[in-house]
């Protein structure tokens, strides 16, 4: 292929856009090239005519000088009538004078010597001159007679002859007209070869991009039709990687709405029916309490919390394949309580391979939605512990989830750590993306999209550290909260 080409992948990708206006850009730049030239012989041709005048008119001098010669060589008045005529009509002149210092002599004339209409110096005469000279000899009645002065031969001070201007008018008006001719071929063959370059190098490859551009719009879901770049370097070449660039992602937010949708729908369908499981379930838990079993009693209201909020999950992820979600409800809550609440979620009995440690001091305190900070924490805890069961901890060191807390800038900074692998450099740029950030085999990437999207409610942020966690050597997650509550999606916030 071309480097100055570029093609688009895909059957019947050139069909569309390719019919455009037949006086495209081409054949405006074919008629510039023309127009442009003409314009640049018009500025030529008045000095060019003028030239070719000053020309033609020191040939009749050149031939006066000679017949000069000849009449000033014979003897006063020896040369015969006949052929006095003959030489002036030879030169084209109704008479000859030579101007000498002493004398001005006639040395020839016709039987009546015409009237002059206009005289014209060669000696002296400059450029705007013979311009204006020319342009007079080209639009002058007929008839007019031109009294012409040059340099003589033989130490006169000049000659002078007079002359008809027609020869002269029809010998500038047949060089204007090839003038013209040739300036036209000039013009076709030059617009001919720029417009053959410029289809070469500049309209094909826009061409290729519009009709890229007109087809990925009629089909952006078809990954066919993305651009393939020429390589160039040119502009064109950096459109075309531009374009190609901007294709793939559109295509790929297509496919993640697409995505979205489906989920959505897949919820909607299965939701109804697992709340009414769940539900069910819930009615035997309420049972549990009943029994003399201590363990049990114990369990029993643990479980009631877990299927309700697994009732309200389920809730929750419809709510998030419609990108809707309830404001928070803020409230003064303890942090640590929260984070042994949710350690004991993820091991109801204390057991487990993983070593869930909560070291937040029991003095701090938080402004914020208990349900949705009890999701955030959850959602990063258990990513921790999936990573550490599916790929396991660090050599040396055995599977620990740590979670601290502390007072920064008067709000509260929350680390979650873990002495696991850490986070693969591929899952980073789009960690916090809905179905982008799994970085688990098995992972679907909601947990962390969900956790970012609540902490952003709450005013804080939630981030990877680039560095691993001290003393673990994992992953490190940072939630910093503020002091206060913010605003929820819709610009809302409530406190009980």
């Amino acid at each position: 292929m071309d480097s100055g080409e570029a093609r688009i992948v895909g059957p019947g990708a050139n069909s569309i856009g390719t019919a455009g206006v037949q006086f495209g850009l081409g054949g405006r730049i074919a008629a510039l090239v023309i127009v442009f030239a003409l314009l640049a012989e018009i500025a030529i041709s008045a000095p060019t005519i003028a030239n070719f005048r000053n020309a033609w008119l020191r040939d009749r001098l050149a031939a006066a000088n000679t017949a000069a010669l000849v009449f000033a060589a014979a003897p006063a008045d020896m040369v015969p009538e006949d052929l006095a005529r003959s030489i002036l009509s030879s030169v084209g002149a109704h008479l000859i004078v030579l101007k000498t210092k002493e004398t001005r002599r006639l040395l020839a004339a016709s039987d009546m010597p015409p009237k002059i209409d206009e005289a014209f110096d060669l000696r002296t005469a400059g450029l705007m001159e013979s311009i204006t000279a020319a342009f007079r000899c080209l639009f002058a009645p007929e008839g007019r007679i031109l009294n012409l002065i040059g340099p003589a031969p033989m130490g006169a001070e000049y000659i002078e002859i007079a002359i008809d201007e027609a020869p002269l008018r029809k010998a500038m008006t047949d060089y204007s007209v090839t003038m013209l001719l040739l300036t036209l071929m000039i013009s076709g063959a030059a617009a001919g070869l720029a417009l053959f370059a410029l289809r070469r190098m500049v309209l094909a490859p826009v061409r290729r991009l519009t009709d890229s551009i007109t087809a990925f719009g009629a089909e952006p879901g078809n990954a066919t039709l993305i651009i393939e770049p020429s390589g160039a370097s040119h502009e064109i070449g950096v459109a075309e990687r531009a374009l190609a660039t901007m294709q793939l992602s559109l295509l790929r937010e297509l496919s993640r709405a697409k995505h979205l949708a489906a989920l959505g729908l897949a919820v909607a369908k299965i939701n109804h029916d697992l709340r009414n499981i769940l539900t069910s379930a819930q009615l035997l838990s309420d049972r549990m309490a009943a029994l003399s079993d201590p363990l049990g009693r114990s369990l029993a209201p643990r479980l009631v919390a877990t299927l309700d909020r697994a009732i309200s999950y389920c809730q929750s992820t419809l709510n998030y394949g419609k990108a809707a979600e309830r404001d928070p409800v803020f409230a003064r809550l303890a942090l640590a309580p929260l984070i042994d609440e949710v350690m004991a979620t993820l091991t109801p009995r204390g057991e487990g391979v993983t070593r869930l440690i909560n070291e937040a001091p029991r003095d701090v305190e938080i402004r914020a939605d208990q349900e949705h900070l009890f999701r955030i924490l959850l959602n990063i805890i258990r990513n921790a512990v999936d990573a550490l069961d599916s790929a396991g901890p660090r050599p040396g060191i055995g599977a620990i989830v740590r979670v601290r807390a502390q007072r920064e800038n008067g709000g509260v900074l929350v680390e979650i750590a873990d002495s696991g692998p850490g986070v693969p450099a591929r899952a980073r740029a789009r960690l916090f993306e809905a179905f982008q950030g799994g970085a688990r085999p098995g992972g679907v990437g909601l947990g962390l999209a969900i956790a970012s999207d609540l902490v952003r409610t709450h005013g804080g942020e939630l981030s990877l550290s680039d560095e691993p966690a001290p003393e673990l050597g994992g992953a490190l997650f940072r939630i910093v909260l503020p002091a206060s509550g913010a605003r929820g999606h819709n610009g809302n916030s409530r406190s009980p």
